[in-house]
């Protein structure tokens, strides 16, 4: 089976695309708007729609394969490519990927995906974003022209050996951390609630005490709320770095401090993700490694979630070899090609790692469609709700993708 054709349409995300060192200079929030300078190139307001590129492949027998190209909210920050524009990148990938499938066989995913997140042009790089939604298509494409799901591909392909099973889902509840909390009860979701405690003053208090106070609230909540009595999430809580801004690094405190919100929690299980951000790769690895072994040491209840400094393929290998945090973030869209994914779960499972397949909330339906069937199969430890920050349509998303592979396999086992 061979590519005919490749086609393209615009599109909208999850979510919005936010001038972070805008943000980070003091833009101030009016509503759901920001106020302020504008500081990186490319952004003509402070917070604007995020954008999407569908990349349609159209095989020989007429199926239509799609991907969508997808970049994360703080685009153009971080040493991240430019911010993803449709207009702009729409012509690039006429030119210059179309040209590189029109007419290969979809005989090896790995082999296809390989050719475009190594392509080069105009000595660089093809923008994450572009590798990101070209690869899905291709996945899906492979996926077609064999008649099998897209996880089944990545196992076949991966040499994988792991039965295909759920994989337990993240749901992120944005600011709104207490009434979508009551949503995930509800619905009983796995991992939860994210809680975005990104700043000090009002979300973890200057000594920690409101972030011990919440724990303690959503603990409470949970037991006295949940319908099932056998109903116990983790509960993750990211933190961006601000413990260690209140405790100075110190390691000691801060693994004092982290003890008293596991002893919160119990009996459910905790994960802090990213405890520090020392502003350098190298120096974080080496905290947070520092802070996993003090952790691991005192044999207390609760596991460390590397976010900061890790973002490529690369970056998850080095936290990863030196045992930074007991899990790692892999952040979907900032690895380039899908097959990093693959590539990241499979490195992190043999190492021992947890493997949490995340991303942004500035994707699309079809790119957490893609990156769920990849969690899938090979294994993934827990996959975030995506994209958005409503928790309930990306859960839905998720949820419903997880289930629509999982019973296909199934299906096809049984003849």
């Amino acid at each position: 089976m061979k590519i005919v054709d490749v086609i393209l349409s615009e599109g909208k995300t999850g979510f919005y695309f936010d001038d972070q060192r805008a943000i980070k200079k003091g833009a101030k929030l009016d509503k759901f708007l920001y106020d302020g300078e504008i500081i990186t190139e490319g952004f003509k307001t402070i917070r604007q729609a995020g954008e999407s590129i569908s990349v349609m492949i159209i095989l020989e027998d007429g199926q239509i394969a799609h991907g969508d190209c997808a970049a994360v909210q703080y685009s153009g920050a971080g040493g991240r490519d430019p911010l993803f524009l449709a207009e702009d990148f729409i012509p690039y990938i006429k030119k210059h990927i179309i040209p590189l499938l029109v007419g290969e066989e979809l005989t090896s995913f790995r082999e296809l995906a390989s050719i475009v997140d190594s392509a080069i042009v105009d000595e660089k790089r093809i923008h994450t974003a572009i590798r990101y939604g070209v690869t899905q298509a291709l996945l899906d494409a492979v996926a077609k022209s064999k008649k099998i799901t897209m996880a089944e591909v990545i196992h076949e392909e991966y040499e994988l050996t792991n039965e295909i099973k759920a994989v337990p889902i993240f749901g992120q509840s944005g600011d709104d951390r207490y009434a979508n909390v009551d949503k995930m009860i509800i619905k009983e979701t796995s991992v939860m609630p994210h809680a975005l405690i990104n700043n000090i003053e009002s979300k973890l208090g200057q000594n920690g005490e409101l972030l011990l106070e919440y724990i303690t609230w959503l603990r409470n909540r949970i037991l006295t709320k949940r319908v099932r009595e056998d109903y116990y999430p983790v509960l993750h809580i990211d933190v961006y770095g601000t413990i260690g801004m209140i405790f100075d690094c110190d390691m000691i405190k801060m693994a004092d401090y982290i003890e008293t919100l596991a002893e919160a929690a119990s009996p459910l299980k905790l994960r802090i993700e990213g405890p520090m951000d020392v502003e350098d790769r190298a120096l974080q690895i080496n905290s947070l490694s520092e802070l996993t072994k003090e952790i691991d040491d005192r044999n207390i209840n609760v596991e460390l979630v590397a976010d900061e400094w890790c973002n490529t393929l690369e970056d998850i290998k080095l936290f990863a070899d030196h045992k930074a945090g007991h899990m790692v973030q892999i952040k979907t869209p900032d690895l380039g090609g899908v097959n990093n994914i693959a590539e990241a779960i499979i490195y992190c499972k043999e190492r021992n790692i947890g493997a949490y397949s995340g991303g942004t909330c500035n994707e699309t339906n079809r790119s957490a469609e893609v990156s769920t069937n990849i969690a899938l199969a090979c294994g993934a430890d827990q996959m975030l709700a995506k994209p958005g920050m409503g928790f309930d349509e990306g859960y839905m998303i998720v949820f419903n993708e997880m289930n629509r592979v999982l019973t296909q396999i199934a299906y096809r086992n049984s003849k």
